[in-house]
């Protein structure tokens, strides 16, 4: 087994959860004079009402240890990291992956942990995150499950998953179909199924007298099950089974983790709860045959069942229900365990607690002693100290590394350039930006009104005025009072330059032939909203009904509707400007005018939330 590494476990399960593989092998990798920090999970999916147990716990190892790190036993030591609970939320990703980045250096600066052999059972982006910061050795990836199958909400994994398959120096699967996946990625993937602790099991198995007290009490024969009542095991299917046995008893030894009233409901059904790892032989070796039935599901067909080999370590008959890695484990060792469809479960399992024969004990047996973790642990690390020597000899021409290192820079810089190229050619050479801000244009026909309304320059898209908007709005407006269509000029503007922008623009309709008697100005409007509440009030006074409303043109969808909202006793006809240099272009679109027209979206919007529109 390797040794002498710093090993940085990221993990899908915590510490305290069920004992499964995760633990194993990092307890056994620890006990071998490797340092392990296991990470524990930071969630592939939002959490839920039923989670609810489950942060308290996470909560209480976080204050027990310092800061989130407890160590657990020697040379392992067990981070219990509180994140936010949005795994696939980019804004979460990266205040989690700075948090638990920032914490992970400073332990790894105090404990001497460094250069570490990342080994990861999850997947998500924020893994991702962590591995590229703490610079590993080497990185594994070991797939137990398919994770994007296990909920509607970890669906959005299968992106993140694919991109660690391509990225890792190691990739250890649990099954045969998960493997057949992790190929269309990586060419360095190795089949592990789970393993036993067979030294353990074998101890019980040679005691007589080593049977759990609660099995010893029960009617045979006893049919037996160990690990979660979770949401795959097949109820109805349990129930059954235990109906067409009433003479004898179906033990589920594992923690309650969905609602399993329909088998506490049965007489012969007993449910004994979560038991210690180590307490699990004795309950197994009381039983006359092992099941595991699980229903098939997308998820199901990709699982390899850790109990499996604990079954036949105890020289237990196993029966499963019919899925893929099941199927394939007994074809491969000529129906050392059966596999049935539900219907036939039953009848496989009356056949199953026969007694066996001597023969077929040690069958069971020593397959499970090949699938044993001292096994399948020195199988990979034969395998670990093979990819750290590829490492080694590669470092050794620095002239590879550094190709290796360019191609890679340009395998991430060329994409990203391309999406520059495109986004320049979108924005500043088509005609995108101006089909995306036709909703903005508003015109009406003219009609004769009580007054000209005109907003002054320092309103509209670009939030400030322009050298020359505040004239054109004087000139359309002096055109339409010339044509008779109003007696009244309204100019409504406080935006102060080096003179008053309202009495600059009555200067010059007075210039262009208004009389200073029909004019009337309103100096206070800072923006569109005040424009329209003061407006409002001087149409109020004087009576006024109807108004030819003036501004530039991406700024008239706001104006409009916010005219109707807060006046709506007075109808609006709006009257953009002809002509607004502001906007001129042959084709493409400046800077200054793409953010002119955001800054026109993102105002209707502010205005909605404030209730103006």
């Amino acid at each position: 087994m390797t040794s002498g590494h710093d090993i940085l476990c990221i993990s899908s399960i915590d510490w305290d959860f069920i004992w499964q593989g995760h633990q194993e092998i990092m307890a056994r990798l620890a006990a071998q004079g490797n340092r392990v920090l296991f990470v524990e999970n930071t969630g592939v999916r939002p959490p839920r009402l039923s989670d609810v147990s489950r942060i308290r716990s996470r909560l209480r190892n976080w204050w027990r240890g310092t800061k989130g790190f407890r160590e657990e036993r020697p040379n392992l030591f067990v981070l219990s990291p509180v994140v936010l609970p949005f795994p696939y939320s980019r804004v979460a990703q990266r205040i989690n992956g700075a948090l638990l980045l920032r914490a992970l250096r400073r332990w790894m600066l105090a404990t001497g942990f460094h250069a570490p052999i990342v080994w990861t059972f999850l997947p998500t982006p924020l893994a991702r995150d962590l591995i590229r910061g703490v610079d590993p050795r080497l990185t594994i990836y070991h797939c137990t499950d398919d994770l994007a199958s296990s909920s509607r909400a970890a669906r959005r994994i299968r992106r993140s998953e694919d991109q660690l398959f391509r990225e890792a120096d190691l990739v250890f699967v649990t099954s045969e179909r998960l493997g057949e996946r992790a190929a269309a990625f990586n060419r360095h993937v190795h089949l592990f199924p789970s393993g036993v602790n067979y030294e353990a099991f074998e101890t019980v198995r040679q005691h007589a007298d080593a049977v759990a007290p609660e099995i010893k009490a029960l009617p045979r024969p006893v049919v037996g099950y160990v690990g979660g009542l979770h949401r795959w095991l097949d109820q109805p299917l349990v129930c059954a089974l235990a109906d067409a046995m009433p003479e004898g008893s179906v033990v589920l030894v594992g923690p309650e983790q969905t609602d399993v009233s329909a088998l506490r409901a049965r007489r012969n059904i007993h449910l004994i709860g979560a038991r210690p790892h180590a307490e699990l032989p004795g309950y197994i070796k009381g039983f006359d045959a092992g099941i595991v039935p699980y229903r098939l599901t997308d998820y199901t067909a990709h699982v390899f069942p850790s109990k499996l080999n604990e079954y036949l370590a105890m020289g237990v008959a196993v029966v499963t229900t019919d899925l893929p890695e099941m199927r394939r484990f007994r074809d491969k060792h000529g129906g050392l365990i059966a596999s049935a469809e539900p219907q036939a479960f039953v009848a496989a399992v009356r056949d199953a607690i026969r007694p066996a024969s001597p023969d077929d004990v040690e069958r069971r047996v020593q397959v499970a002693r090949d699938n044993s973790w001292s096994n399948q642990i020195a199988g990979m690390s034969a395998l670990i100290d093979q990819a750290l020597a590829r490492r080694e000899r590669a470092a050794e021409r620095w002239d590879v590394v550094l190709r290796g290192l360019y191609r890679r820079a340009r395998r991430r810089t060329v994409p990203a350039a391309a999406a520059l190229l495109a986004t320049y050619l979108v924005l500043f050479q088509t005609p995108a930006i101006w089909i995306a801000a036709r909703p903005l244009l508003v015109s009406s026909p003219l009609e004769p009104a009580d007054a000209i309304v005109v907003f002054g320059g320092g309103v509209g898209e670009s939030g400030r005025a322009s050298d020359s908007s505040y004239q054109e709005r004087v000139k359309q407006a002096v055109d339409l009072y010339h044509a008779g269509l109003a007696p009244t000029v309204v100019f409504s503007s406080g935006f102060v330059y080096l003179f008053e922008e309202a009495r600059l623009m009555k200067a010059m309709a007075a210039a262009s032939g208004v009389p200073e008697s029909d004019v009337i100005l309103e100096t206070r409007a800072g923006s569109t909203h005040d424009n329209v509440v003061f407006a409002r009030d001087i149409a109020d006074r004087r009576g006024w009904r109807r108004v030819l409303l003036v501004s530039s043109p991406y700024h008239m969808r706001r104006a409009t509707l916010t005219w109707r909202k807060l006046a709506p006793g007075v109808e609006v006809i709006a009257v953009p400007t002809g002509e607004s240099r502001f906007y001129e272009h042959d084709f493409g679109a400046s800077p200054q005018q793409i953010r002119g027209i955001v800054h026109e979206y993102a105002a209707i919007v502010y205005y909605w939330a404030k209730g103006w529109i």
